[in-house]
């Protein structure tokens, strides 16, 4: 986690307004393991279109989060609604198919597929399903949204290119590549820049920024200058509840928060 001097030097992402509707909304979210608290009745609600963060220290509970929205994991007690629609406890794959992607922390791509026949799945997976009397390439549709889909993640010039054979920052576009071929309306990106160079990074705060003119995005993320550049709000997480929420300016200023980076 970075510190505080980090938090105050890029100028905040513009906020769009409050009118657009809401697309998420968690009501009550708690999740406990045992005697362990890891949610603790979270409260919070994202609009259509918005780049919404969520940060906090090691431990604060925002893979939790994620896997809580993407049915990873089944919450104890509150409710997660998606377009008004309570999605809480359904397994993943009826999330995907609702319309909410992720990508991972740690890669996770096909390494011995083609980076085209990567999205190509992913694509089949939410328009046709899997049909073992039909070969793929009957699909027509299927194979122009993969190479559509690798054209807006700067990868077409490598579809034929084993998956293993691109380089990290390339890897990490992938996997927004193959979550963006299931049409999500919410995508979950859950360090998007980790382990990435800074041109890699700067390349990936590009494209997270192309992909959201049609996108709802929320991110978790280390990286301080990519999330005030990036978020128009920032929801801090601290031991499983919300702590602040605001925009990169308000977080930026926030007591709290920065008692609390202090301390990491």
């Amino acid at each position: 986690m970075n510190t505080p001097a980090a938090l105050a030097a890029p100028s905040p992402a513009p906020v769009r307004g409050d009118a657009k509707p809401t697309v998420l909304r968690t009501e009550g979210l708690s999740i406990r393991f045992g005697g362990l608290t890891a949610l603790n009745d979270v409260n919070f609600e994202v609009k259509r279109d918005e780049i919404r963060a969520i940060i906090g220290p090691n431990g604060a509970g925002k893979s939790t989060l994620f896997n809580c929205l993407t049915g990873v994991l089944r919450p104890t007690s509150g409710r997660i609604l998606f377009n008004g629609e309570n999605i809480s406890g359904l397994p993943p794959n009826r999330i995907s198919q609702k319309g909410i992607a992720r990508s991972y922390q740690i890669t996770n791509i096909l390494p011995n597929a083609t980076t085209l026949e990567n999205v190509r799945i992913a694509a089949q997976s939410r328009r046709h399903g899997w049909n073992m009397m039909r070969h793929h390439r009957n699909f027509g549709d299927i194979m122009g949204k993969a190479e559509a889909v690798l054209a807006s993640v700067g990868l077409l010039s490598k579809a034929s290119e084993l998956a293993a054979n691109l380089s990290h920052g390339e890897q990490r576009n992938l996997e927004i590549g193959i979550a963006l071929a299931t049409e999500p309306q919410l995508l979950c990106l859950d360090e998007p820049t980790a382990g990435m160079s800074a041109a890699e990074t700067h390349d990936t705060m590009q494209l997270v920024r192309r992909i959201s003119k049609d996108l709802t995005i929320l991110i978790v993320e280390h990286d301080m200058k990519v999330v005030m550049e990036l978020a128009h709000r920032i929801t801090v997480l601290h031991y499983g509840a919300i702590l602040a929420e605001g925009t990169p300016a308000d977080i930026q200023q926030n007591p709290k928060v920065l008692e609390v980076y202090l301390k990491t």
